[in-house]
This record gives C-alpha cells, sequence and structure tokens, in this order.
C-alpha cells in the first residue's frame, strides 16, 4: 500500500479541522448513523471552548491503495511552534486559504516554514460559498506569496482547488460552484486525487531504523508515547533500539544515548492508534516504552546509532515570570500551591512545547516563562489552573537582543487588521501613540479596510481590548512576528488608575454602587477580597484605595424614609488573555483553579507608597 504524509496548515479559522472532518466521512471513519460531533480533531476542552486548534495531532485515511497521514495543525502564530516540529514529518502541506480574506500573517509565516524544508504544496481555496468570496483574486495572491518567498518551479506549480470545507465538496474550476455545493452535489475525491498524485511518497533510504521524534504523547496505560516518521528502516514490537538527545547528525561512535525496547508499536488510521507488530519506511507510528524520551531525540538502531538533524523552532519573543502565590487566599482552591510543585510542572511543560523556554531567576521561587505571544503563555496558564495549580504571573515584556553594533534591537510584529471604512481613522490614531506604521491600506470589500501595520511587540500589550471596544466588536485583528529592529523608546501603558481594596472582607452591593459611577467594577457582592486587590478600573489616572466592604449603616435613616432601590452594572469579566494585557509592572496576576485576581506586587499600602517615591527619585536622576 502506498503512504502520503501531509500536513494541512492554514490562517486561524479558515477551515482546516472542518476539512479534515469531512475527509473522515468520506473515506468511512464514521457508520453512517454513527454521531459525531462537528471538529471532532478539536479534541482538548480548550480547543473546542475557543473555537481554535492548539495542538496538533495526527490521523490518517485510506483512499483506494493509498494511506494518507494527515496533521491538523494550528492556525494562530502563537502556536507556530507545533506547526514547525511536525513539519518534518510530512512531504507535502494543504494550504488552505480563505476565498474572502485571502493571505493572512499567518498563512504566510507556515507557507515559507513549508517552503523551505522543500514540501509540495496543495493550494485550497476555501469557503468559495461566501457571498463576498473573491477565490481568483485569491488565487493571484496565493502565487505572489509563493513567488516573495523564493518558491521553486515545482512548487509553483502546485495544484489549486475550490472548496467548501463546510459542504464537503472541491473541484479544479471554479465553474458550476452553484451545482456542486447542491446536496449530494459534489465530494471530496479531487483533493485526494491531487494529493496522491502531487505529493510525493516518502523516501526511506536503506540501512538500519531511524526515527525523529516530533511529538510526545501520553497515556496512563503505557505512559509516554513518542510519535514520528520512520526515515529509514522497519520497526518491530518489542525491538532494542537507542535513543540519542539532541546533537550533531551524523554516525556516532561510543556509548552516547542510551538503549531501550520498544514495548507498544502503532500506526494510525482514522481517529485511533492501532496497535501492529512492524511498520514500514515512511510510516507516521508511535512508540511506546521509551522511558525519558523528549521531542527532536532520534530513535536509531543500537548496533548502528546514527543521529538525525534535530528539530528548530524560531525562538520566544515575550516572557513573563511565574512563582507560587503569596496571597493571603493561598491554598483556598488549589491543590498544587508550592514552589517545587509550580516549578516541576513547568519544567514538564518543556517535554512537549518546544517554541517554550523556562529559566531560573536570582530569586529561587520565580522562574522567567518565554513564548511566542500572550495566546501562547496564556494556554499554559489555563491549562495549568484546570489541573489544580496556584500561582502568580508578572507583566509580560519583551525579550530584546543586541545588534552588530551594540544596539539594543526588540521584536516588532506585522499586525493586519480589518475594519469598517469608517473606523480607519480611529484604528491609525490608537496605534500611532503605539510606534505602529502603516505598511499597507486597501479596501478588503463590504464596506471594509484592511490595514497592514509594522509595530512593536510591546506596542500590542494591552491593545486588543481597546480595539475591540473602538470597532464595537466588528473588527478583524492578527498579528505575527516580523523581525527584530530598533528600541523604540519609551510607550505610553494604561491611561487609567485602579481601585485598590484597602481590607480584607466581601464586596458589599451598597458600596458598588457608590464606586460604579467613578469605576468599572471587576468583582461582584459578596465575592471575597483582601488588602491590596485590584476591584477596579478608575476613572483617573491614580489609583484609589477604597473600602469595598462598606455596609449601610443602621441608623434613624432606615426608620424616617425606605431603603433606595440601587442598580448594579455588571462587573467587567477578567480573563487570563485580558489579565496579561492589563497589568502594570507594580502589579500581579493570581491564578487558581477558581479565580483569576488582580493584585498589587506590594499588599501593604504603606509600602506602595514607599516604592512609590523610591521609583520617582530614580527616575529623577
Amino acid at each position: 500500500m502506498g503512504i502520503r504524509n501531509i500536513a494541512i496548515i492554514a490562517h486561524v479559522d479558515h477551515g482546516k479541522t472542518t476539512l479534515v472532518d469531512k475527509m473522515l466521512r468520506q473515506t468511512g471513519a464514521f457508520r453512517a448513523d454513527q454521531q459525531v460531533q462537528e471538529r471532532v480533531m478539536d479534541s482538548n476542552p480548550l480547543e473546542r471552548e475557543r473555537g481554535i486548534t492548539i495542538l496538533s495531532k495526527n490521523t490518517a485515511v485510506r483512499w483506494g491503495e493509498t494511506k494518507i497521514n494527515i496533521v491538523d495543525t494550528p492556525g494562530h502564530a502563537d502556536f507556530g511552534g507545533e506547526v514547525e516540529r511536525i513539519l518534518r514529518m510530512v512531504d507535502g502541506v494543504l494550504l488552505l486559504v480563505d476565498a474572502a480574506e485571502g493571505p493572512m500573517p499567518q498563512t504566510r509565516f507556515v507557507t515559507r516554514k513549508a517552503l523551505e524544508l522543500g514540501l509540495q504544496p496543495i493550494v485550497v481555496i476555501n469557503k468559495i460559498d461566501r457571498a463576498d468570496q473573491r477565490a481568483l483574486e485569491v488565487h493571484d495572491e496565493v502565487l505572489e506569496l509563493f513567488m516573495e518567498l523564493d518558491a521553486t518551479e515545482a512548487q509553483l506549480d502546485a495544484p489549486f482547488l475550490y472548496a467548501c470545507a463546510r459542504a464537503g465538496v472541491a473541484f479544479t474550476e471554479l465553474s458550476s460552484t452553484a451545482e456542486a455545493l447542491e446536496p449530494d452535489g459534489g465530494d471530496l475525491a479531487p483533493l485526494f486525487a491531487a494529493i496522491v498524485e502531487t505529493v510525493p511518497p516518502p523516501t526511506a533510504g536503506d540501512g538500519p531504523f531511524q526515527l525523529l521524534v516530533s511529538t510526545i504523547d501520553h497515556s496512563s496505560y503505557v505512559g509516554r508515547i513518542a510519535v514520528g516518521r520512520i526515515e529509514r528502516g522497519r520497526v518491530r514490537y518489542g525491538q532494542d533500539v537507542r535513543l540519542l538527545p539532541l546533537g550533531d547528525p551524523g554516525l556516532l561512535s561510543g556509548d552516547e544515548g542510551r538503549t531501550a525496547r520498544v514495548a507498544r508499536l502503532y500506526t494510525f488510521q482514522n481517529l485511533e492508534r492501532v496497535e501492529v507488530d512492524e511498520a514500514a519506511p515512511g510510516d507516521i507510528v508511535a512508540l511506546a516504552g521509551l522511558e525519558g524520551i523528549e521531542i527532536g531525540m532520534t530513535v536509531t538502531d543500537p548496533v548502528r546509532p546514527e543521529r538525525l538533524r534535530g528539530i528548530a523552532v524560531e525562538e520566544p519573543t515575550i516572557s513573563v515570570d511565574i512563582s507560587a502565590s503569596s496571597s493571603p487566599f493561598q491554598g483556598r482552591s488549589g491543590r498544587f500551591v508550592t514552589s517545587r510543585q509550580v516549578r516541576e510542572r513547568l519544567f514538564r511543560e518543556l517535554e512537549r512545547n518546544v517554541a517554550l523556554r523556562v529559566a531560573e531567576t536570582d530569586r529561587p521561587d520565580v522562574l522567567t516563562v518565554s513564548g511566542r505571544g500572550e495566546l501562547h503563555l496564556g494556554i499554559l496558564m489555563e491549562t495549568m489552573r484546570r489541573e489544580g495549580y496556584e500561582f502568580q504571573v508578572s507583566r509580560p515584556r519583551v525579550i530584546t537582543r543586541q545588534g552588530p553594533d551594540g544596539s539594543r534591537l526588540e521584536p516588532y510584529e506585522e499586525l493586519v487588521v480589518e475594519v469598517r471604512d469608517d473606523l480607519v481613522g480611529t484604528v491609525i490614531e490608537k496605534l500611532g501613540p503605539r510606534r505602529g506604521e502603516v505598511s499597507e491600506l486597501k479596501p478588503a470589500g463590504g464596506g471594509k479596510t484592511r490595514l497592514r501595520f509594522r509595530i512593536p511587540s510591546r506596542g500590542l500589550f494591552g491593545y486588543r481590548s481597546g480595539f475591540l471596544t473602538d470597532t464595537r466588536g466588528d473588527g478583524i485583528m492578527h498579528h505575527r512576528f516580523l523581525e527584530y529592529g530598533p528600541w523604540a523608546g519609551p510607550l505610553a501603558g494604561r491611561r487609567r488608575g485602579v481601585l485598590v481594596a484597602d481590607r480584607a472582607g466581601e464586596a458589599v452591593g451598597y458600596a458598588i454602587f457608590n464606586l460604579q459611577e467613578r469605576a468599572t467594577m471587576f468583582v461582584r457582592p459578596g465575592q471575597p477580597v483582601y488588602a491590596g486587590m485590584i476591584v477596579g478600573e478608575n476613572a483617573r489616572v491614580d489609583d484609589m484605595e477604597v473600602n469595598i466592604t462598606k455596609e449601610k449603616k443602621l441608623s434613624n435613616m432606615r426608620t424616617t424614609a425606605t431603603d433606595e432601590m440601587i442598580r448594579l452594572e455588571p462587573p467587567r469579566e477578567v480573563g487570563l488573555e485580558l489579565a496579561l494585557e492589563y497589568i502594570e509592572e507594580d502589579e500581579l496576576i493570581e491564578v487558581t483553579p477558581d479565580a483569576i485576581r488582580l493584585r498589587k506586587r506590594a499588599l501593604d499600602a504603606a509600602e506602595r507608597r514607599k516604592a512609590g517615591r523610591a521609583a520617582a527619585r530614580t527616575a529623577d536622576t
């Protein structure tokens, strides 16, 4: 049986996971009467809640006499590391592009990585059923992108297909789309045919067994499972292998690495791992029983150990400090609250998250965690809190570099926004003080305009919530890492102060009612608070200490007049992404399984005033 290995890559929400759903259905992965949820590949609870793919996943289908191994990848730029590490497993890519939006920032990022590795692309222009589709223009834009990225002649000659993943149809010409979109009007046969004809079969050299670990999975029954493509030779159940750490590729001499035995051998079929006795060269397999295996390691023959080139991913651009919680509420809801437990969990994350970095600091209880973006770090924190961890997080900061001439360099992002025509001026006005420079401005159709900016990564901290407010929730915003450039100088921070609770207790509706006219509240009546906790946003630039626990006094006025009816505005919900954007240097995020709170670093008011005076003296000197 022939084998084809492909990855599906695209910008976020361009239809990758939906297309995989239909490919599984049309190849008989499910029974006719089987009830299957939408986006079945998004099995992680966080993925289903947010509607995005976070982790790369393997599946396989059979089309005729060919087995097609498919890797579904994330579309968000913050999870680019998930894409980079699996591209070494495949020989071709399905590049999905929205028929209305065209190539977006992540499209350029993943396409560049695929073309650099020499992978053969197949372009699928998806969502042709949209009323604002412009498939022919998008076809030309993709070709221009290929030329900009120095694609080879074979890559430029990639087949183009037009599809509606939701309807499960694809075809090679844009004509007769209305008939094809009718029920039972078409299928994905043209797409499967293009995969078999265009993507080359895996090339496996002669020699002993060799496999590069691209993904780590876990089973409570067999432990850690290494997933990768067999580059050479065959592997059998019970076979002895050698595990080689990262290093220079080539044949080794001596006893480097350690020997292990393959306790379980799996291949992929539909949504399941199928246990087999032997696997052939070029197939994507999963190996169990290799204790201590990590991404990037080479699994090879113990007699002739030969290491493969490791997996290289782009470096992180932002970092935060994470430590055990020092809140007065520590331990109320979490199961893992000590510095040792938080440290072990963070270093364990490095085993599978290749784009993450964890480093020691001069304080033994504080670790610096670096990632691709706020969402990348936010997903890690959300996963940890759901596992029962309590910890606190500092404000994100960019990772700087030193230029060849000794100058200070910082990361810049390519920001693409799509807004109504009448809001273009507002967006440009808000991004100007953040050092955003317009590089492209063009109509996007439907009364909307698309703007492309070059902006320091620091300039995007705290902008998303303001963007949603300015565009009334109708704007679209995407960004990706672009390059390192000159330090842009100081940027304005948050323009409003906060309300800080001056004592512990429970928030009271009477106190909130008296404060909400001059503030936006973060808490609701009955919610426990402590001194130093941030309970709202002030309308002015200064911080204000408030008594959020103040009750109405029981005095004679209760006998002469009826109580006033109070109306409370709903508090602003503070999620992890909003909190990371919102806080300043003197503030922290307290993350627990049942709450996310904002607090001052110094909980005592006198200490905060002393620190403020010291900072002012330092600024004057």
